[in-house]
């Protein structure tokens, strides 16, 4: 399919995220509208890409276009699909970007409507390094599904996977970085009150992080082995506090998105 026209149902972080990865490979279309209840979200957005239309509080006009993205919290999504399902286009797809809401549920909220795909997204797509795994409705054909891999692309990798899977995915890549990004900075802020400047503290930070992963792909060694490389370890005491907390909310969170 050629996409000459991208639609956004939503004008939150998830969009700004995919239009940034977009205008980075000059790869956004002369048509882009983006709806959204909140006029200061538009005008934004608007400020930041100023070629995108906007529509407040008009959802049929962003789902009239080629490539549609529903970028809706899940509360939000069962109304979304009323207010759009009759402005999708019959050639159109449908691309939802929301956990929890299968192709099937999709399809009916949206009257049998099957061109659609669903996208976990990942906030490094704004520099095209994310990891966006994505499954396709039966609507969906395979030359339609290379077309859209060339898009999607852009964003970073974008692996088709099991769509029972998305969730998982939702939890540990497209939430990542949530877990990490934190301490990286205050590892950051500490190599600088320790008299290194933030360049040198950065880039020792990611040739770390680099070599810390590689170890665990090419080391040959178990987990266990892998992390009594380094006999000090000043956040030792803390460590079950921390497994805890990852085991007991990330696992109550895919609960919830999968009930």
């Amino acid at each position: 399919m050629k996409v000459q026209s991208l639609g956004f149902i939503g004008g939150g972080r998830v969009t700004r995220i995919i239009l940034e990865a977009l205008n980075r490979k000059r790869m956004l279309p002369s048509i882009v509208v983006v709806s959204d209840a909140n006029g200061e979200v538009l005008r934004k957005l608007k400020e930041k890409f100023p070629k995108i239309q906007t529509a407040q509080g008009d959802n049929a006009k962003a789902a009239g276009q080629d490539l549609v993205f529903l970028a809706l919290h899940p509360p939000a999504v069962g109304g979304g699909l009323a207010e759009i399902k009759a402005a999708l286009e019959p050639g159109a797809v449908l691309v939802s970007l929301a956990p929890r809401f299968t192709i099937k549920a999709l399809s009916e909220g949206l009257g049998g409507f099957d061109r659609i795909v669903r996208m976990i997204p990942n906030a490094p797509s704004y520099v095209n390094e994310g990891y966006n795994p994505v499954a396709f409705g039966p609507g969906i054909s395979k030359k339609e599904k290379e077309d859209l891999f060339k898009l999607f692309k852009k964003l970073g990798d974008c692996p088709e996977v099991d769509e029972g899977k998305l969730e998982a995915y939702a939890i540990v890549t497209a939430m990542g970085p949530t877990y990490l990004w934190f301490q990286l900075f205050e590892l950051l802020d500490l190599g600088k009150s320790f008299g290194l400047t933030d360049k040198q503290a950065w880039k020792g930070i990611k040739k770390m992080l680099k070599g810390a992963v590689e170890t665990v792909d090419d080391s040959g060694l178990t987990p266990e082995e892998v992390m009594d490389l380094v006999p000090v370890k000043p956040l030792g005491e803390d460590e079950a506090m921390i497994r805890n907390a990852y085991r007991t909310k990330l696992t109550g969170l895919y609960q919830k998105l999968k009930g």
